[in-house]
């Protein structure tokens, strides 16, 4: 079974910086898909950044781009979400999801059904 772990989520205020990580239990270096994904209350799940590992190509969200930045560290297995220039917006629960399955193309979809595993989430609060 496959874990993720989200860490780094928290409270900063607007126009700040946070970097949240997604450590998996296994090796992330092919081409799979991972991505972070958000939740606000009342709201649905949004893909927020997605990336093909093993040098494939990243994709975020509109309300993200310029300001959002998903990266990975294959030697730990580890995703990453730099955050910044925040806004009240982005107030919502993280989660960081996979899929372990290779790919061919070179872009993963944000879709939520794209992805079979997930992490526990983290929250991150922007205060304005």
């Amino acid at each position: 079974q496959v874990r993720l772990v989200e860490s780094g989520g928290g409270s900063v205020a607007a126009g700040g910086s946070l970097r949240l990580s997604c450590a998996a239990s296994r090796a992330t270096y092919s081409k799979y898909c991972m991505g972070w994904f958000r939740q606000a209350p009342g709201k649905e799940r949004e893909g927020v950044a997605t990336i093909r590992t093993g040098g494939g190509s990243a994709y975020y969200a509109d309300s993200v781009k310029g300001r959002f930045t998903i990266s990975q560290d294959d030697a730990k297995n580890t995703l990453y979400l730099q955050m910044n220039s925040a806004k009240s917006e982005d107030t919502a629960m993280y989660y960081c999801a996979a899929d372990f399955r290779v790919r061919s193309g070179a872009y993963c979809s944000p879709l939520a059904s794209g992805f079979n595993y997930w992490g526990q989430g983290t929250q991150v609060t922007v205060s304005s």
